[in-house]
C-alpha cells in the first residue's frame, strides 16, 4: 500500500518495482518511470534512491540539462531521456561505471564527453537524431558495446579506430554524411547488422567483404554506380538493401551471397540482371522496379522459393516462360512496362494471390490464368485488352479486378460473348475494349454515375458474376434460377443506360 501510495503521489507511470517492504527495512526501489510527465527538471526526489535506482526513465519530456546529482545514481544501469530538450551530456557522466544502456535520441546534444570511455559496461547506446558530428576517441574504448544507434545525425567520419568495438552486433549510421569506412572496420567480426543508407558513398566500401558476419546490409540511397563481385563474399547475408543508388550493373558475383532472402535494387539504373541471379536458391523478396531492364534473364525461374517479385517501371516488352516456375510467388507487380502478352506459363504461379499489370500494352491474357486460382486482386487498368478469357470464371476467390483507373468499385459485373472471330466464350462488360489511358483526360467515373441508381444495385457490382452455364444448368433441385449471367447482363444493360443518358462518351 505504501508503495502504490508514493506511486499516485510522484505521478509516476509505466514501470515502478514492488518495493520489499519487511519490519524495519527500508524500502527499495530500482525502477522509476516519469516518461511523458512535462517535465522541465529532474525530479529531486529521485536522488533519495540513488543507491538502489537502476532503471531510470525519463522519455518525453521538456528536460534542458542533468544535475550533477543525477550521476550520483552508481547502481544505474539504464538510463531512457529520448526526446528531450537537452544540449550536452555532461562529463559527469564518467560515474556511471555500472551503466549498461543509455538512451539519448532525438535531444539536441552535439558531441559526447571523451570521458564516456569510463562507462565501461556500456552495451547499448542510442543517440540517433541528434546534431553528433564526430565521435571522440575515447568512444572507441567502450570495448563491450554491442549496440549503436547513430541514425539521423551530422558524422562525416568514423575514428581510425572504430574496429576496437569489437563486439558490436548492431551498427546503424543512417542518414548521416559518411563517404569512406575506416579500414579497422574489418575487426568487427561478431557485426550482424549494418546501415550505411542514406550517406554519401559513392562505391562499396571494399573492407566490408571481410564482415564475414554479416547478415543485413543498408546502402540505400547513396550515390553507388557498380557492385563489386567482392561483395559476394559476405556469404551470411541474408538482407541486402541497395535501392535508390546509380548502379548501372550487378556483377554476377553477387551469387556467393548463397543465404540472401532479400535483394533490393529498386530506383536504380540497371539495363540487366546478370544470369547468375538464378543461383539465390534462398531468395523471397527481389524488387528491381524503376530501373532500365529490357529483359529479364531466364534463369528467374530457378528462385523456387521467391514470394514477391516486384519489377514495374522498367522497359520490359516480355517476360520468359520460366516465370512459371516460381510456385512460391505470392505477389507479383510488373507495372508501367511495354509487354504485349503473358506467357502461357505464368498460368503455374498458382499461390499468387496479387497481381498488378498495370499501365502495359497487353491486347489479350492467356487461359491459364485461369489457373491461378488463390487470386485476390488482380489490375489490368491502362492496357489495351477487347476482353478476359472465359477462364476467369474459375478466379472464385477473386475480390478486386481493376480494369480502368478511374473505376469506383473494385468488382464491376461481367457477361459472357462469342468472340466475333473465334466464336470462343469470352467475358466482357462496358469497359472493353480498353483504351490507352491519356492524362489530361483523366476522369473520375463516379462524374457520369447516377448515384442513387448505382447504390441501388450494389449487392450486384460487389460480386463478380461467373456463372455463366446454359440455362438448363441454372435451375436447382427447387425450381429456381441461378441469377449470375442474368444479374450481370441487367446490370450492364443499367450501366449502359446510365452512361449513354448521362455524359459519358466512350
Amino acid at each position: 500500500v505504501q508503495c502504490l501510495e508514493m506511486t499516485t503521489k510522484r505521478k509516476l507511470i509505466g514501470r515502478l518495482v514492488p518495493c520489499r517492504c519487511f519490519r524495519g527495512e527500508e524500502e527499495v526501489i530500482s525502477v522509476l518511470d516519469y516518461s511523458h510527465c512535462s517535465l522541465q527538471q529532474v525530479p529531486k526526489e529521485i536522488f533519495s534512491f540513488e543507491r538502489t535506482l537502476e532503471e531510470l526513465y525519463l522519455d518525453a519530456n521538456q528536460i534542458e540539462e542533468l544535475p550533477k546529482q543525477l550521476f550520483n545514481c552508481q547502481a544505474l544501469k539504464k538510463l531512457s531521456m529520448p526526446d528531450n530538450d537537452l544540449s550536452n551530456l555532461p562529463t559527469t557522466i564518467a560515474s556511471l561505471v555500472n551503466l549498461k544502456e543509455l538512451d539519448i535520441s532525438k535531444n539536441g546534444i552535439q558531441e559526447f564527453p571523451d570521458n564516456i570511455k569510463c562507462c565501461k559496461g556500456l552495451s547499448v547506446v542510442e543517440a540517433s537524431v541528434n546534431p553528433i558530428t564526430k565521435l571522440p576517441d575515447g568512444f572507441t574504448q567502450l570495448l563491450n558495446l554491442t549496440q549503436l544507434f547513430l541514425n539521423d545525425a551530422f558524422l562525416e567520419y568514423l575514428p581510425a579506430n572504430f574496429g576496437r568495438l569489437s563486439k558490436l552486433r548492431i551498427l546503424e549510421l543512417r542518414e548521416n554524411h559518411l563517404k569512406t569506412m575506416p579500414k579497422s572496420i574489418h575487426r568487427l567480426t561478431q557485426l550482424e547488422r549494418l546501415d550505411l543508407g542514406s550517406n554519401e558513398f559513392s562505391e562499396v566500401p571494399e573492407v566490408l567483404e571481410q564482415i564475414h558476419n554479416l547478415k543485413e546490409l543498408w546502402l540505400d540511397n547513396n550515390s553507388l554506380q557498380t557492385i563489386p563481385g567482392s561483395i559476394g563474399k559476405l556469404r551470411q547475408l541474408r538482407y541486402l538493401d541497395l535501392a535508390k543508388n546509380r548502379i548501372e550493373t550487378l556483377d554476377s558475383d553477387v551469387s556467393g551471397c548463397e543465404a540472401l532472402e532479400d535483394l533490393l535494387l529498386s530506383s536504380n539504373m540497371l539495363q540487366h540482371l546478370p544470369d547468375s541471379i538464378g543461383m539465390l536458391k534462398k531468395l523471397t523478396t527481389l524488387k528491381v522496379d524503376d530501373n532500365q531492364l529490357t529483359s529479364l534473364p531466364h534463369t528467374i525461374g530457378s528462385l523456387s522459393l521467391l514470394e514477391e517479385f516486384d519489377c514495374s517501371c522498367n522497359e520490359l516488352e516480355s517476360l520468359p516462360p520460366t516465370i512459371g516456375y516460381l510456385h512460391s510467388l505470392r505477389t507479383f507487380a510488373a507495372d508501367e512496362n511495354f509487354l504485349t502478352e503473358l506467357p502461357r506459363e505464368i498460368g503455374n504461379c498458382r499461390n499468387v494471390t496479387v497481381m498488378s499489370l498495370r499501365s502495359n500494352k497487353l491486347e489479350f491474357l492467356p487461359d491459364e490464368i485461369g489457373q491461378m486460382t488463390k487470386l485476390r486482386v488482380l489490375n489490368l487498368s491502362d492496357n489495351r485488352l477487347k476482353n478476359l478469357p472465359f477462364t476467369f470464371t474459375k478466379l472464385k476467390d477473386l475480390a478486386a479486378l481493376w480494369l480502368s483507373d478511374n473505376q469506383s468499385k473494385a468488382l464491376i459485373p461481367l457477361q459472357t460473348e462469342a468472340h466475333p472471330e473465334t466464336k470462343q466464350k469470352v467475358l466482357t462488360n462496358y469497359m472493353f475494349p480498353q483504351q490507352p489511358r491519356h492524362d489530361e483526360d483523366y476522369q473520375s467515373d463516379s462524374d457520369s454515375f447516377n448515384p442513387t441508381l448505382w447504390e441501388e444495385q450494389r449487392q450486384q457490382r460487389m460480386t463478380v458474376a461467373f456463372d455463366f452455364e446454359d440455362k438448363k444448368e441454372e435451375e436447382d433441385n427447387s425450381g429456381k434460377v441461378k441469377v449470375g449471367s442474368i444479374i450481370a447482363k441487367m446490370t450492364i444493360l443499367s450501366c449502359l443506360s446510365i452512361f449513354f443518358n448521362g455524359d459519358f462518351n466512350h
